[in-house]
């Protein structure tokens, strides 16, 4: 029995001399519960897309004037959460009473105005001068990359909320100011057919606008080519933007 007891003993020894070895080496898991795996990227996917960039002081500002503009009198539509606000029109105008998150960014459009200009196979469509705020900056910085950011959303617009294939015709595109921010512009005209949609063309702006938080607004006008009477909405919008 000693015997017996001696040799358990030593074999016992050696196994746990083995476990030892293996959880201090670090190359196994004997208990079986594995490692735990790298934290995923979680930054917003405009800030994935656009890292925050580096301005060398000789960089140029932007164009467009600095200083902000004079308050404008008339109806105003304010969206606390984008950080903006713009002219509001009157009939056959109607204020945007849902969320409508777009395209593969999710923009969350929440307010604005709008109007159906057609009713088709596949659904109503507007007319729509919408904001929203979208997270573009990585934590709690309030600095990103104003170019890749817009160009991301100007292309997620072109490619998500219009009938495909379409062609554009570029009118504005670039850095500018709007209200007094930094901001990047776009606008076109798309062309485009889709199955019985009267409208074979749109006037649309995209405009992201640096509002100093971690989130830029986004403003997306758009005017159907069957009601060009109202192409004049898209410059006075954007003459009309205000930082809250």
């Amino acid at each position: 029995m000693f015997v017996f007891g001696g040799v358990a003993g030593a074999i016992l020894a050696t196994g746990l001399i083995i476990i030892l070895v293996v959880v201090f080496s670090g190359s196994g898991d004997p208990f079986g519960s594995g490692k735990a795996d790298a934290p995923s990227d979680v930054r917003p996917p405009l800030a994935q897309m656009c890292p925050a960039p580096t301005v060398a002081p000789s960089d140029p500002p932007p164009a467009g004037p600095s200083a902000a503009p004079p308050a404008p009198t008339g109806q105003r539509t304010v969206d606390e959460e984008a950080g903006i606000s713009y002219n509001a029109y009157g009939s056959p105008w109607v204020a945007w009473n849902e969320v409508w998150r777009a395209g593969t960014l999710e923009v969350p459009y929440k307010v604005g105005q709008h109007f159906v200009t057609e009713e088709y196979s596949a659904g109503q469509y507007h007319a729509s001068i919408l904001s929203a705020a979208v997270p573009a900056a990585d934590n709690d910085a309030v600095t990103f990359d104003m170019e890749c950011v817009g160009r991301q959303v100007a292309a997620d617009v072109r490619a998500e909320y219009y009938p495909q294939p379409n062609t554009m015709e570029p009118i504005r595109d670039g850095l500018t100011r709007l209200g007094g921010r930094p901001a990047y512009l776009a606008e076109f005209r798309l062309h485009f057919s889709a199955a019985g949609l009267q409208a074979k063309d749109e006037l649309s702006a995209v405009a992201v606008i640096d509002v100093g938080k971690p989130t830029a607004a986004v403003l997306y006008i758009s005017i159907p080519g069957t009601h060009k009477q109202f192409d004049y909405v898209i410059d006075d919008v954007l003459s009309s933007v205000r930082p809250l």
